[in-house]
């Protein structure tokens, strides 16, 4: 072989372990910075909470101050292309539920990402039943009031969510799927938004997260009539559950998770996964996110995390594709 060519393998061989070995102290090192922890809701919401009980503890266990960036829009695909055209260092990172693994790339064509391919998968953080809540001045007691009520006047009554595609729009189209009734889902900028316009009676219903409808329930504006889970919640005992209200083909969870861009180093991945299994097993952070309704629910493993959300994006983009809906 001429020595040019034996001279160019070995400056290959010697950059190639020059750059494994800056990245395997990259790793160790992380992170040596503020991380950014972005957020595909306005402040105020049950994603906004999770993201900032979750990240206080998060940052003290990594050693480093967790920066929550809120950016709601386009469903929450403004929020997840930004960390998806990042850096994978670490240093930009993403709270992201079911729509991220679903109807995303369905609904909005300007989402310049492969949730498959585009994101390193952390963890699963949290997950609970949604609340079924009604505006108080409605006489809805319990859901069977509200099928009955909503099959007398198809199309008449009307339902809030956070977004076209999020999960608690598209748990509303399963919830209209099992009861057989038609709703009218108008979209907000988020949960908040959605949810004081229930508790003033602009829209006469919502599938909130319990972080997000809670103070206006407390405050009377709000009945809450059920939980989304087939069997009663152990966060909320005294609401009635799916099969006792006769829609036992019926159930549903939200849940948020812990993402960075793809090509996120071996031990920086081990690093977050590592700070989220701590921060979700510290009794405060439990004792908080219990008392907004969120069950700490952390994964086996990145791994095992990447193909169960997988698996539920697929089912609930079949929920979207069947609904007919689209983002305009």
């Amino acid at each position: 072989m001429p020595t040019c060519f034996i001279r160019t393998a070995l400056q290959a061989a010697a950059f190639t372990t020059l750059l494994l070995t800056s990245a395997a102290q990259a790793g160790n090192n992380y992170p040596e910075r503020p991380i950014t922890l972005v957020v595909g809701f306005p402040p105020g919401g049950g994603a906004d909470a999770v993201a900032r009980i979750v990240g206080d503890q998060l940052g003290r266990n990594l050693g480093q101050p967790i920066i929550i960036e809120n950016k709601p829009g386009a469903g929450t695909t403004m929020a997840s292309s930004q960390v998806a055209k990042s850096p994978a260092d670490g240093y930009t990172i993403l709270l992201a539920g079911v729509s991220l693994h679903g109807s995303d790339q369905y609904l909005f064509k300007s989402a310049n990402y492969d949730a498959a391919n585009s994101f390193t998968p952390i963890t699963r953080l949290v997950s609970a039943p949604l609340l079924i809540g009604v505006s108080a001045k409605l006489p809805y007691q319990n859901v069977q009031d509200l099928v009955a009520a909503a099959k007398k006047a198809p199309g008449k009554m009307s339902y809030g969510h956070s977004g076209v595609g999020v999960f608690t729009h598209t748990t509303g189209l399963q919830f209209m799927t099992a009861a057989g009734i038609d709703v009218l889902a108008v979209p907000f900028r988020g949960g908040a938004q959605a949810i004081q316009a229930v508790g003033a009676g602009d829209v006469d219903m919502k599938f909130a997260t319990p972080p997000s409808i809670l103070p206006l329930a407390q405050a009377g504006k709000i009945r809450l009539i059920a939980v989304t889970q087939s069997e009663r919640s152990k966060l909320f005992p005294e609401l009635p559950a799916m099969k006792e209200s006769g829609l036992g083909s019926f159930s549903q969870d939200f849940w948020f998770g812990l993402y960075a861009p793809a090509g996120l180093s071996e031990p920086i991945k081990a690093k977050l996964f590592a700070a989220a299994q701590k921060t979700l097993q510290d009794d405060k952070v439990r004792e908080k996110l219990e008392k907004s309704g969120n069950a700490p629910s952390a994964s086996e493993s990145p791994e095992q995390f990447k193909t169960w959300a997988l698996a539920q994006g697929k089912l609930a983009l079949e929920y979207v594709k069947k609904s007919g809906a689209t983002s305009n």
